[in-house]
């Protein structure tokens, strides 16, 4: 291969440190996410998935595929620990690193093979070495463009490896079919059957200027690329210097303020704890969404007060989403801090607005308990900021009623 790159994905994630960290948990449905009925999962153990269980779902509906499944409220300081720990020995491979997500990312392994061999021998070697080192396991894909990588590391899961060479790269994505072709979801499918076009085959035999006649500019161009194994360069704008971000991709596609609002808490705690463990704090927040059309829409927002914590991140990327979110269904959803400095320079008394302080020092804290003790399970009030307890308000009040 010309170029060679891996895509690591931790399988599933959460539920994963939860058994690691509790056996009694192994071979159980087991859900991520907070027992209130507006909220959604974060992620499921395999076994709950076999119910048709899957991450971004309302718990109601969860509960209603699955009621028998167990429910875990998530600990994102937990889960940042482990990520940094599996993401350290993911960085040793390769100067080429891009995280993606608290669970994903790549590595550009082009010409490393007088260091490890071939592409499949060094994708065995850091799987084991993950494994043996944290007790996690990973699936790996490893092709030609970072599109195929994560589309290979999909394929076969959970702690699978799939290598795409170059030259089997459409047959690969024949192979996959249009249904599970990453960034396919739901309705795109059913728009696509609409039209007469059920297979990756089928897509391929219609012009591009066709294509945008039928579906659209943004739609149209990605079908066109994907379907002949090209990268769409959905990963090329992620490797931001001075930056942590994270993103998810649902399928289908999510729906809902209180949904992604919810999603967006989460992320918000699991950037913050990623922002304590690297010693870093943010000057802007910024958010990305695509909606299942594939249009994309970005919006950053720069406070003068500073941003100390995880309730500071999600007040900033509420009123972001307020202003972004256009009621679709919306197919990814990315979280950043961007214009990272070293925490070091502010943390002194007279910098910090007093709130921002305490909630700082508190995940601090947080943080190395975690580190201390793994059986120890902290829920921090403080993550929830005044327009989170409005909706938690709004939720009980739904309940109640």
């Amino acid at each position: 291969m010309s170029t060679v790159f891996f895509h690591i994905d931790l399988d599933a994630f959460f539920a994963s440190v939860e058994i690691l960290d509790h056996p009694e948990y192994a071979n159980k449905p087991l859900i991520i996410g907070s027992r209130s009925e507006r909220s959604v999962c974060s992620t499921c153990s395999y076994e709950a998935r076999k119910y048709g269980v899957h991450s971004a779902m309302p718990i109601y509906r969860a509960l209603k595929l699955c009621p028998h499944a167990l429910i875990v409220e998530p600990r994102m300081k937990r889960y940042s620990e482990k990520s940094h720990e599996v993401m350290a020995i993911i960085r040793s491979f390769s100067a080429g690193f891009l995280q993606v997500s608290v669970d994903e990312a790549f590595l550009d392994m082009s010409n490393m093979e007088n260091i490890y061999g071939l592409p499949g021998k060094a994708a065995k070697l850091l799987k084991a070495k993950i494994k043996d080192q944290t007790g996690l396991t990973v699936s790996i894909g490893v092709a030609s463009s970072r599109f195929l990588a994560k589309l290979a590391s999909d394929y076969h899961k959970p702690d699978g490896l799939t290598i795409v060479p170059p030259e089997r790269s459409v047959e690969f994505v024949d192979k996959v079919g249009l249904r599970k072709l990453y960034g396919i979801g739901e309705k795109t499918y059913e728009r696509l059957l609409k039209k007469g076009i059920s297979s990756t085959e089928n897509l391929r035999t219609i012009p591009l200027e066709k294509l945008k006649r039928m579906f659209g500019e943004s739609l149209s161009e990605y079908l066109y690329k994907v379907s002949r194994a090209i990268d769409p360069g959905i990963y090329q704008n992620e490797a931001k210097s001075h930056s942590i971000s994270t993103e998810s991709t649902f399928f289908p596609d999510v729906y809902g303020m209180h949904a992604l609002l919810s999603i967006l808490l989460e992320m918000s705690q699991e950037l913050s704890f990623r922002s304590l463990d690297e010693k870093v704090v943010p000057r802007t927040v910024a958010i990305k969404i695509r909606y299942g059309d594939f249009s994309t829409f970005s919006a950053q927002e720069t406070p003068e007060d500073g941003i100390y914590s995880s309730s500071d991140i999600y007040t900033i990327s509420e009123r972001l989403l307020k202003k972004t979110y256009n009621n679709q269904g919306v197919r990814l959803l990315g979280l950043s801090l961007d214009n990272l400095y070293n925490a070091e320079n502010v943390e002194q008394k007279e910098l910090f607005r007093e709130k921002s302080e305490k909630e700082r020092l508190m995940e601090k804290a947080i943080l190395n308990i975690q580190k201390k003790n793994k059986d120890i399970k902290i829920v921090k009030a403080g993550t929830l900021n005044s327009s989170y307890s409005s909706l938690k308000s709004k939720i009980s009040d739904d309940k109640n009623a």
